[in-house]
């Protein structure tokens, strides 16, 4: 965490955002960024649509976590490392297997699943490269949710992936296991 004690040889100074390392990200775990690709990405604001979506997912997936024993869930601002990324997915599951022993810092390991929901100023094109990274670095499950379409593609691998649409259901497979969910919930 950044020093905050007033005076000036007491300050911790942050790297600049072009020099800064995965190390040292880690480290500062700065509010509001991402880092990806050695870059810091910035988070802009979430509107209300995008908290009522991921908060329905939450919901629904907490629910059947917590009953059933199978693991943790985490929201929007929990970072998690994801190869040499370091990324704040809106909803996360970590089974009670893979859980780490020290959960009072970020994850040094990639969730079980990723939830992503899509906001008005990201790009097609970093959404689905982002679920690929999850892929890679070992997240078995990623729901990428988009609220115009209201439609919720579902990334099983790079080359395994099915977009459900508003009159589908959606379900944990084999990674939370025994979960199911209309589409149409999550968009409530």
């Amino acid at each position: 965490m950044l020093n905050t004690q007033t005076t000036a040889e007491s300050i911790q100074e942050i790297p600049a955002p072009d020099t800064m390392t995965l190390e040292e990200f880690l480290e500062n775990d700065l509010e509001g960024y991402e880092y990806v690709k050695g870059e810091l990405v910035p988070m802009p604001p979430t509107s209300m649509e995008h908290g009522e979506i991921s908060s329905n997912v939450s919901l629904h997936l907490s629910l059947h976590v917590f009953e059933h024993q199978l693991g943790r869930m985490y929201i929007a601002g929990t970072t998690f490392l994801v190869g040499d990324w370091v990324v704040k997915p809106d909803v996360a599951f970590i089974s009670t297997e893979r859980l780490p022993e020290n959960r009072n810092q970020g994850s040094p390991i990639p969730p079980d699943l990723a939830v992503e929901v899509v906001s008005p100023s990201d790009k097609h094109y970093d959404v689905t490269e982002k679920a690929l990274a999850y892929l890679r670095s070992g997240t078995r499950l990623v729901w990428v949710i988009e609220p115009v379409a209201k439609t919720v593609m579902v990334y099983r691998s790079e080359t395994d992936s099915t977009v459900l649409n508003y009159e589908d259901t959606l379900t944990g497979e084999d990674v939370v296991e025994g979960f199911a969910c209309p589409v149409a919930q999550l968009f409530e």
